[in-house]
């Protein structure tokens, strides 16, 4: 856990503040810039740490969004979870507050329409911006490489021929870590 200032707290939350409003398929989207800020501009964490600190967070039962309390945590102690948090959920929970509110009046508004079609392309090139990130310490280091990337591709395949929970796939790819595989 690094000692902050004040000054850095306040710059953490700015960004988390940014990220928020870029966390268009949940928190998690947000990772890959989260990564790059934490990791390799300000070298608060380590790769490792910061792929622990996400793992720890999913693993656990409750919202998606866990894994910025795990990282203000790793960061700054309490003190992080607060600058984390607070600017990860204000600006969305705001704007989708009035976001919402306003398209439920206006449901057949063009604006509405193309904002809700807009978001699919965005979220999902998102959401493989985070995994990429997620999947290099196995893919680049590790001695389960190829167990890892069998486990990717099985998981990619099943997930668009199949209706199986992900849940089931999360699953897998915990025991083949806890057996080594990966």
């Amino acid at each position: 856990m690094t000692a902050l200032t004040s000054a850095d707290l306040l710059q953490m939350f700015l960004h988390f503040l940014l990220m928020s409003l870029l966390s268009v398929g949940g928190a998690i989207t947000t990772a890959p810039d989260i990564h790059r800020y934490l990791v390799d501009e300000r070298h608060w964490l380590t790769d490792a740490q910061f792929t622990d600190s996400i793992a720890l967070a999913q693993a656990a039962p409750g919202p998606n969004l866990l894994f910025v309390a795990v990282l203000g945590w790793n960061v700054a102690g309490p003190l992080g979870v607060v600058a984390a948090m607070s600017g990860i959920l204000l600006p969305s929970s705001v704007l989708a507050w009035r976001v919402a509110r306003w398209g439920r009046q206006r449901p057949e508004h063009l604006a509405v329409q193309v904002f809700t079609h807009g978001l699919t392309p965005l979220t999902v090139g998102l959401l493989l911006s985070t995994g990429w990130v997620l999947s290099q310490p196995v893919l680049v280091d590790a001695p389960g490489r190829w167990g890892g990337i069998a486990l990717i591709a099985i998981t990619v395949v099943a997930m668009l021929r199949t209706k199986v929970s992900p849940m089931w796939w999360i699953g897998l790819g915990a025991v083949a870590g806890a057996l080594g595989a990966v």
